[in-house]
């Protein structure tokens, strides 16, 4: 009777330690099950079950792609720089059907980085008081806009700068 209680406590902690490590929370992963649903979503039903079909579809928009999506063609081999290619690691289940979540959880498993890239917040301008923000922020404002400011040496510099390029790029939000 001690041996079977002792038996039925060991399987339930192994179940609940399994479920604990095995899951991904909704915030894991993000810019990993974000990019890749926006992958799936592109591709035709043909390619679906093709993985050299999703590896072509997944270089093409890793091209184009930018920060954090960037860092993840990365990681994964999508780009030309990459060290490494795990593409198969995710081509391969993806063309089974398997969830998008899933494929996170098993890239997470080869490598931890993956996981680790979160999407930035991003800034309403219209909301913003831009004497309240660092100049990391100002800078990452123009830098999303594909400007520079050569001559800014202070945060009022970047102030200014953006205000002088609001009307550019916030033409239909003003």
């Amino acid at each position: 009777m001690v041996i079977k209680m002792n038996v039925n406590i060991g399987a339930a902690i192994l179940l609940a330690c399994i479920s604990a490590v095995a899951s991904l929370r909704a915030d894991d992963c993000e810019v990993c099950v974000g990019f890749l649903t926006k992958i799936s979503q592109t591709l035709a039903d043909s390619e679906k079950s093709d993985p050299k079909s999703i590896e072509t579809k997944f270089k093409e928009v890793c091209s184009t792609s930018k920060g954090k999506e960037n860092r993840f063609c990365y990681y994964l081999g999508g780009l030309e720089e990459s060290a490494t290619g795990i593409l198969g690691e995710m081509s391969k289940p993806l063309s089974w059907g398997m969830p998008v979540e899933k494929v996170c959880e098993k890239l997470k498993k080869k490598d931890a980085q993956i996981c680790e890239l979160r999407y930035e917040k991003q800034i309403d301008l219209n909301n913003v008081d831009l004497k309240k923000l660092k100049v990391r922020d100002l800078k990452k404002i123009l830098n999303d806009w594909d400007e520079t400011c050569d001559d800014c040496l202070e945060k009022g510099d970047y102030i200014k700068r953006i205000e002088q390029l609001k009307p550019k790029y916030m033409r239909g939000e003003l």
